[in-house]
Order: C-alpha cells, then structure tokens, then sequence
C-alpha cells in the first residue's frame, strides 16, 4: 500500500503544472486605459453581449491612447491662457484689386501656367462634409445647386482642372512643347463621406479627368470628450466620434504618406480650397504665379469684409511683429471690428478668410510637424450623441488656418467676393449662403462674361433673376469666349458649351 504522503505530493505535483491564469484582452485594456484616466469606458462590461465586447476592444486597441491623451491635455491646458495682442495686417502683406497691373496679372498667369505645366502644382480639395443642412446625406460636393447644366460641385471643379491643364498646355506649345499637363488633384473625405464620393467619381468617369490623377484619402476622427476630458460613449460599446476638423489635412496628408507621394511627382506648390465654394478658381494660375513671385512659405485669398458685424474670421497679425494668423468674429469688440484706417478707408480688420490657400510642399511638410508637436486643438461645444441621449460635450478640431503661425512668410491676395466667393452653406431659405444664392452668384458672373464677349440675353424673367451659365470647359475665368459668343443671342437661362 502506498503512503499518504505520496499521494499529496503527486496532488501538489499536479497542481504545479497548471498553467498561470491570463488576464482577458479587456482587462489588459482596462489597465492601460487606467494610465489615461478612462477606464471607465468598460463601465457596462458585464452587461455587453459577446459581439458587443468584441467591438469595444477593438475600437479601443486601435486608438493611439498616448495620442490622443496629449491632444486632450494640452487642448484642456491651452483655454484660457492669455493670447497675444491683435494688430490689423500690414498693408505690404496684402496684394489689393485696385494696386495690380495689367502686366503683373499677365505674367502670374504666364508663371502660374508654365509651374502648371511642369507639374509643380497639386490641389487639395477639403470634402469632409456631408449636405445636412442641405437636407441631402450626400458628400456636400454631389450636391447640384439648381444651375441650368444640372452640374453637381465636384464636376463643375474637375472640368476648372481639364480647362486649366488646357490652357497650360496650350500657352507652353507655342514655346514648341506639345505633351500634356496634368494636375494630381488630392481629395480629403471623412468616415461619413469616403465611400459615397468614391462611387459618385467612378459612376461619373471622374469627370474627364485620368483615375490615377484622383487621390482620395481620409481625415482623422477624435473621441468626442466631457469638460473634464473623459471619452463620452455614443452606446455602452462604442465611443462617440467626430472628423477632426478641415485642419486634420496637414496630419492625414503625413500619415497617408501623400506629402511623399506628392515629392515624387515633383510637386512644389500646393492649391488647398474647401468644397463648399462654388466659383472657386480651382489651379487659378494668377494665384500661382503671384505666390511663386513673392516667394512666400503660404497665401491667402482674401476678400474684403461686406460690413464691420460680418460674421467672418479675418486675418490679423498676433502679437508686435508676429505671425499673420485669423481670429473668428467673436473674438473682435465692437470698437476694433469698426475701426477704420485712416490712409485707405478701410476697416483696420477687414480681410476676411474664405478658405483658399496656396503651400509650399515644403512647408505643408513642418506644418504637419509642428501641429502634431504643440497638439492644440480648438474645443468646440456641441451636443454629442451618448447612451443617455444628446449632451453637451467637447469635439476636438483643428482649422485649415492653424498652418499660418507657423509660417515665416504669408502672402493676402485680395480677390473680389462676386467673382470667387459663393458658398453654399443653407439650405434655401436661409438668409445667406444658400444654393439660390450661390446660382445666381454664378448666372450674373457668367452673364457679364457673355456681353463682354460681345454675346446679348434674352430673358422671360427678371434679368436679376436669372442668366447664363458657362461651360468651365469653354473658359475659367471669362477668357476665350468671343468665338462662341460674339454676335449671337442667348436665352437665359442656358448654359454655353463647347
């Protein structure tokens, strides 16, 4: 018979073998989430179905915690400090209407189309959003404002690129130079928008344009946060998210690795415009060859404020001798919006931001650096979507103009609002900004262009009702339209094409 104590230490024996208990994938989560203060994201772990566990973890193993904590720190961290004095632009920082010559228009177009056509010029079009207060779920540039063409945003912009490669390659064959000039065009989508905008460009044929001249790629998204900088959860297995602003460009464009793709194609020059614009001079070679002339790291179009209350962000310089940055209206007493200037009569603050830009790559390259160093984001207060229902919450953006403080150089370039500013922001029937706005803001650019040329309108309806559209493929900006239009009659409205 065999002692006791063999059997108790076969039992222990035994026991030791057992392998050491591991802890499950959330528990990991949990203590690294911990570190940051957010644990309690897994607060309704126990009531999560299997699928809705799987979910969270992934969700939460695929966010760049260090990341985004130092967003949150330091965005937290910076309200409230004090900002550095406002002064007005100096005058020899902006380029106004009425000081440029007719030689210096003519030879930024002839540097801008000579830069163009040797593929030194990239665009990249702002397209995160959706029409919703459009009353469309669309990508806003699908959307179709009522023109006589039927044309939607994105066509009446990719057929500004087939007119202006046009154009380059037409001014460069007369130096005896015949290949082609292409534009690489850089669209940036959101979550909510990439898929759909994918599939509007391809059912369309990209509008003309090469498939491989199209470049689409998507802007970050940040966890939505409470005042004291905890993740708010849309459902117990998920976090609220939202786009991380227009200024999430600099950061995407780095990560998709598009400011190298860029460089090899021996782009120098980048043109950056938001969607939502509908005269937007899309390559516009003047803006080009003035920023290549001047010799500046970045440029602004500006167009001059309508009246001192407008409500529109308007570039400053921060600090004495500091950098040109913008300023919303809010942040203009009532004194300094309606100060004047006493040698131009114009208002000291009145160069308003419209969100057309022109980079260098170079620069793009520290502005992506530089941001994601300092971190800052703007907090903007919104009602966020949670498990308890809509609350006041945090959403983490950047801004397409957080870039300028980081510049050595910036270049205002004034252009006139009814020739290349109509936004469509309202749905009809707003006040402002509106697709019926921004129609006729082009059917009465277009109509001048016409008599210019020589052409005359009939109309049933009010001329200031209605007018004539132009073909961007038959003219960019009012040039080449006297064969098509002189001596002949057109009824508004229509559109003229080729």
């Amino acid at each position: 018979m065999k002692e006791p104590t063999t059997e108790i230490e076969i039992r222990t024996e035994a026991v030791t073998t057992m392998p050491p208990p591991t802890a499950s994938p959330h528990q990991a989560l949990v203590e690294r989430l911990k570190d940051y203060g957010q644990e309690d994201v897994f607060a309704l772990w126990e009531e999560l179905s299997p699928e809705e566990r799987d979910l969270l973890v992934t969700e939460i193993e695929n966010l760049d915690l260090p990341r985004i904590d130092r967003i949150i720190r330091c965005s937290l961290h910076s309200q409230g400090l004090p900002a550095a004095a406002i002064e007005a632009v100096p005058e020899n920082c902006v380029s106004t209407v009425e000081e440029r010559t007719k030689e210096d228009r003519e030879k930024w177009w002839k540097m801008g189309l000579k830069a163009i056509y040797e593929g030194k010029l990239g665009v990249v079009l702002l397209s995160g959003g959706q029409g919703t207060r459009l009353g469309s779920s669309d990508p806003k540039g699908c959307y179709n404002i009522g023109l006589p063409s039927g044309k939607s945003l994105f066509q009446i912009q990719a057929e500004r690129i087939l007119c202006i490669q046009r154009l380059a390659a037409q001014a460069m064959s007369e130096t005896g130079l015949t290949r082609p000039a292409t534009i690489h065009w850089y669209i940036m989508t959101s979550p909510f928008t990439h898929e759909p905008t994918q599939k509007f460009f391809e059912s369309h044929k990209y509008f003309g344009l090469e498939q491989d001249q199209v470049t689409f790629f998507q802007q970050g998204t940040l966890p939505c946060i409470s005042k004291d900088g905890k993740f708010i959860m849309e459902t117990p297995f998920s976090l609220a998210k939202a786009p991380d602003g227009n200024g999430g460009v600099y950061a995407a464009l780095e990560s998709s690795r598009l400011l190298e793709d860029m460089a090899s194609k021996g782009i120098k020059y980048v043109d950056c415009y938001g969607v939502d614009n509908v005269l937007v001079r899309v390559a516009d070679p003047t803006f080009l060859g003035y920023f290549i002339d001047k010799g500046a790291a970045s440029a602004a179009k500006v167009v001059r404020k309508a009246y001192p209350q407008e409500k529109v962000g308007v570039f400053v310089r921060r600090g004495k001798g500091g950098p040109l940055t913008v300023v919303e209206y809010t942040e203009l007493d009532q004194s300094m919006a309606s100060a004047t200037n006493q040698q131009t009569g114009r208002l000291q603050f009145c160069w308003s931001n419209v969100c057309l830009h022109m980079f260098t790559l170079d620069f793009l390259n520290q502005v992506a650096t530089g941001l994601e160093k300092d971190s800052v984001y703007h907090l903007a207060e919104k009602k966020i979507p949670s498990m308890n229902g809509y609350t006041m919450g945090l959403k983490l953006e950047q801004f397409i103009f957080d870039s300028f403080p980081y510049a050595p150089s910036t270049a205002l370039f004034e252009v006139l609002r009814e020739e290349e500013f109509a936004p469509v922001k309202n749905a009809n029937g707003s006040n402002f900004d509106t697709p019926e706005s921004a129609r006729l803001s082009v059917l009465r650019l277009h109509t001048r262009w016409v008599i210019a040329a020589g052409g005359f309108l009939t109309h049933s309806v009010p001329l200031y009702a209605t007018g004539v559209e132009v073909s961007p493929l038959c003219s960019y900006a009012g040039e080449n339209l006297e064969a098509i239009c002189r001596g002949r009659t057109f009824h508004a409205p229509c559109e003229i094409s080729l």
